[in-house]
């Protein structure tokens, strides 16, 4: 009787085992189906797209920018779009001048002269636009003002949205 005891415990321990190898392949299978699946969509989900709104100084470089000006001088700089949308994106660029109380938001801007307006711009994914040399000048001495630079998307109805802006303070003495 201990005989056939341990022949059973032995068979019981066999098919323990077989059944923990078989529930053990299953749980890779299932692992790798599931890994696979999330590499898949990984490749062949795009990344998010952006388009990048810049301001360059007179030398057209991302760097040294004026902070400081006189009554008349005139503050030279360009601006760029990139493109990195995965689609079209149209778009108008407009440049401001304020100061500290100017508010800029996305229906527009409070306190600000508008100075500069492009035409629509059509861009193509990975597509790249410059401005000519832009100049905007100071009729008064003050502190903290600033030349706004908005960028409003254009969408395929013709209506404008607003997508991005940047900023350049400058202390004008005359």
């Amino acid at each position: 009787m201990i005989e056939r005891n341990k022949a059973d415990e032995e068979e019981n321990n066999r098919e323990s085992k077989k059944q923990f190898e078989n529930l053990l392949k299953i749980c890779l299978i299932i692992g790798i189906i599931v890994i696979s699946g999330f590499i898949i969509y990984y490749l062949v989900t795009p990344e998010p797209g952006f388009v990048s709104l810049g301001i360059l100084n007179s030398e057209k470089k991302a760097e040294n920018y004026p902070t400081n000006g006189t009554v008349g001088q005139n503050i030279s700089f360009y601006i760029t779009v990139e493109n990195q949308m995965n689609r079209e994106f149209s778009f108008r660029i407009e440049t401001l001048k304020g100061d500290n109380s100017t508010s800029v938001n996305s229906s527009g801007s409070l306190d600000a002269t508008s100075y500069f307006n492009t035409t629509k711009i059509t861009l193509l994914h990975n597509q790249f636009w410059i401005s000519e040399e832009l100049n905007v000048s100071f009729s008064q001495p003050a502190l903290n003002q600033r030349i706004i630079v908005v960028l409003w998307e254009i969408k395929n109805t013709g209506i404008e949205r607003y997508f991005n802006n940047l900023f350049l303070w400058l202390n004008i003495t005359s």
